[in-house]
Order: structure tokens, then sequence, then C-alpha cells
């Protein structure tokens, strides 16, 4: 198997970013890019075979590549983002998707960025969000239901993404901020809480056995480490200015 992580490059138009829960601040463009690289070099270090798209300095938030798609083993679901001014990211997102995967599409009047969803086996939960709706989900649970998956919606609080506020850290655990989702959804399944002192916390991209972690939020590292988890840190503080984390700036999936 191989493991392809799809990225696109920081648009110079970053500054004009969509903000829904942090007030704006300059963004130094360049050192965004020289993270993000960074960051693709940890991807590839833990063994994916990265496929850059450029950047477009059109669309502001097209970094954030996650939000176009959701990859799963059998198909690749083209989203249809909450913000309008996001809607044309997903073109060139479905064109790199194409050659992997079947390909399905949210229509109006459902919108749903693909860092409200969070797959744990065969569910996947949603957050109801200011950019996904109960449309959204009910397209997608119909979708799905060929290949067996259960999808679930979940409220969320104060942030953006569900994704924001919870994130898989292996098989049986997550990282969650308790404040922005009810860690009681997730019944059966272990959690730890991010330090109550870093907002933003509960983003970790898994990639194997090891973690993607933002470096803005060292106590939080540290229960990670103290519960077994092996963390890569890296610095991604310029993008997270633009609402950003680890997991937004890349679509991660195995093909034979």
């Amino acid at each position: 198997m191989t493991r392809v992580a799809v990225t696109r490059g920081v648009s110079p138009a970053l500054e004009r970013c969509e903000l829904v829960h942090l007030a704006r601040r300059p963004i130094d463009v360049v050192a965004a890019g020289r993270q993000h690289r960074i960051y693709e070099e940890a991807l590839t270090a833990l063994g994916c075979r990265v496929e850059r798209l450029p950047a477009n300095a059109e669309l502001a938030d097209s970094v954030f590549v996650e939000d176009a798609a959701v990859v799963l083993d059998e198909v690749a679901v083209i989203t249809r983002p909450g913000a309008p001014s996001r809607r044309p990211e997903t073109v060139p997102i479905a064109r790199a998707l194409a050659p992997y995967r079947p390909l399905v599409h949210v229509e109006s009047p459902g919108t749903i960025d693909g860092g409200d969803v969070l797959r744990i086996g065969r569910t996947l939960y949603v957050g109801l969000s200011r950019r996904s709706n109960q449309a959204a989900i009910d397209q997608l649970a119909a979708a799905l239901a060929p290949y067996r998956y259960d999808v679930r919606g979940v409220a969320v609080n104060g942030c953006l993404h569900l994704k924001s506020a919870v994130t898989a850290i292996a098989d049986d655990t997550l990282l969650v901020d308790p404040e922005w989702v009810d860690p009681a959804v997730f019944s059966g399944i272990r959690s730890i809480a991010i330090d109550p002192a870093e907002r933003g916390a509960a983003n970790a991209l898994r990639i194997g056995e090891r973690v993607i972690y933002p470096a803005s939020f060292p106590a939080t590292q540290r229960r990670l480490e103290a519960a077994g988890v092996d963390v890569l840190p890296v610095d991604v503080s310029e993008l997270q200015k633009a609402e950003g984390a680890v997991t937004c700036c890349s679509l991660v999936f195995d093909i034979p």
C-alpha cells in the first residue's frame, strides 16, 4: 500500500481568509509558506507520498484542502463548503482525487466542510456547525449507505469545525476539548482532554502510529506523550491565524 497526502500551496491571498471565531491579525504569508513546506516534509517523513497542487492567488483559503473532500476507502465525497467563497476550491481537488476514487458530490441545499467530518471505524461523525448542515448529513448518509457507513450529526459549540474540538489519535483514543463538544457523544471510546488553557489544541493528525501536532500547545503535547502518543510537533502558527490546523492542510488516504 502507498499512503498519499494531497496538499496545496499557500495562497498569496491568505490574509483575506474567511474567519468565524478569530479576530483578524496580520499573517506573514512567506512564513506561512515555509511552515507549510515543513509540514509537508513531516508528512513525507511519516511515509506519505505528497502530491502538491499549485497555490491559487484567487482562493485565499485553498491551502486547507481537507474542507473540499472526505476521502474514504471506497469513495471520495466532494463537499459543498459552507462559505460560498470556498466552493471553487473543490474543482481541482476533485480532479486530483478522480484517479484514485469514485466521486460523489454534495449538492445544494447541503453545505459541508471536510473539517466537520470525523471518521471512527465505520462511523462518520459530522459537526452541525456554521459550515455544515443537516441537508448535507442526509445526503452523506444516503451516498454512503451502500458502503455500510453510519453517519451521525454532532453538536459543536464555539469552534469552526468538529475537528477543531476532537480528533482521533489512535484506533481507540480521541483528543477532545470538552468545552466545544460533549465527549459522551463518542461513548465507549477513550478520550484525552486538552489542557484547558489551550483552546484549539484538540486538532491532531494521525499518520500510522505517530501524530503530527501543533508546536503551540506544549501542555497538551505533554498530556499526549504521558499517554504514550508519539508526537511530531510542527510550527503552524501563521496558518492558525487563518483558523487552520494540522488536519486541514492535507487529504491523506491509502492506495494499492
